[in-house]
Formats: C-alpha cells, structure tokens, sequence
C-alpha cells in the first residue's frame, strides 16, 4: 500500500506496512488536513479513530510513518523532537508504527504550520 502525501511547496511518498490502522487509513484516502509541527515532526489530524496496537513505539527511525492514537493523527518525524534523548525521534506518547517515508524525510522540514496537507492512495 503506497500513500502521497503532498503540501503546497512539496510532497513525499510512503509505503504502508499491512496493519489494522494502515489499512484504515489507506482506506479514508483521500483527505485533507491542517498540518502542525512539534520540532522536527509534523503531524495532522486524519478520520480515522484505532486503538494502540502491540508493536507501538514512542522512538522510531526519522521517515517513519506513526498514527498518534490520542490526537487521532498521522505522525511524521523526521528529527528530534521537544522530548528526544540527543537526536532521536522520540514522539509525545507510543504510537502506532505504519510504514516508512521513500527518499529523505528531511523534505518534511519545508512544511509550515497550519498548511493544508493532503493525502492519497498511489496505484503502484
């Protein structure tokens, strides 16, 4: 399962590993969101309420694709954030681990706060 996700100055694309939330998110597609950035993450709100699953991490690899089961959001990290050890991706709470970003997830730096993000589904 590959997703798109795109805002006005770029966009990146994923890849979804097969996982209840995964699936539920790969099925709301397409939406909209308003992106917000907490350090070198960005995350938005998607329609899509799950439950923590058994392989939640609160550190995760920069590029990794994370559903925030409290704020009901998608989670994209791509460096420290307010509460990481050093330089670390460490989020706010675990979180559910999706998939990974293709290429470098650095790109998601150009994202400013509150722009619109869209994601889709890709046909491979």
């Amino acid at each position: 399962m590959r997703i798109r996700i795109s805002w006005k100055s770029g966009e990146v694309y994923g890849t979804l590993i097969d996982t209840p939330t995964s699936r539920a998110i790969y099925n709301a597609s397409p939406f909209t969101s308003v992106a917000h950035t907490w350090g070198e993450e960005v995350y938005f709100s998607v329609p899509v309420e799950v439950s923590l699953e058994s392989n939640a991490k609160q550190v995760v690899e920069p590029g990794t694709i994370c559903f925030w089961v409290q704020g009901s959001s998608l989670a994209l990290p791509f460096g420290p954030t307010p509460v990481s050890e050093g330089k670390e991706c460490r989020l706010v709470t675990a979180v559910n681990v999706l998939g990974k970003l293709e290429g470098d997830p650095r790109v998601l730096a150009s994202i400013q706060e509150e722009d619109r993000i869209c994601v889709e589904t890709v046909d491979d």
